[in-house]
């Protein structure tokens, strides 16, 4: 096999991970066959998934509340943090309005930010 082909092949073969995953840990040899199936299998689940679960780039409103959630701050905390009035996070946060570009630079680089999702690129 060289590519799951459909639904049903997934689930089988998501059962399987299943209970090989019970059989295999960190100490399991690569060279046992159950890790060698383990990974085999891990490998056509990933193309699988790739194509028909895809994953979405998140948007910088949801890294943003994230970063906030992660590091306890309010909006008024991330304004100061930014050097911007706690109105226009609030914009941002909402999505009525874009950061500058200045203000997404200052976004990317206090909060570890990939420029791609802060600019939506």
């Amino acid at each position: 096999m060289t590519s799951i082909e459909n639904e049903m092949q997934y689930q089988a073969i998501m059962a399987r991970i299943e209970e090989l995953l019970e059989i295999v840990d960190n100490e399991t040899p690569k060279e046992d066959k159950n890790s060698i199936e383990l990974a085999l299998l891990s490998n056509l689940v990933a193309e699988y998934e790739d194509v028909h679960y895809p994953i979405d780039k998140p948007s910088l409103i949801e890294v943003l509340k994230l970063r906030m959630y992660e590091l306890g701050l309010t909006q008024n905390a991330m304004a100061a943090m930014l050097g911007m009035n706690s109105s226009k996070v609030s914009e941002i946060l909402s999505g009525k309005s874009e950061p500058t570009l200045k203000q997404a630079r200052k976004i990317s680089t206090e909060f570890n930010i990939p420029p791609s999702i802060v600019l939506g690129v």
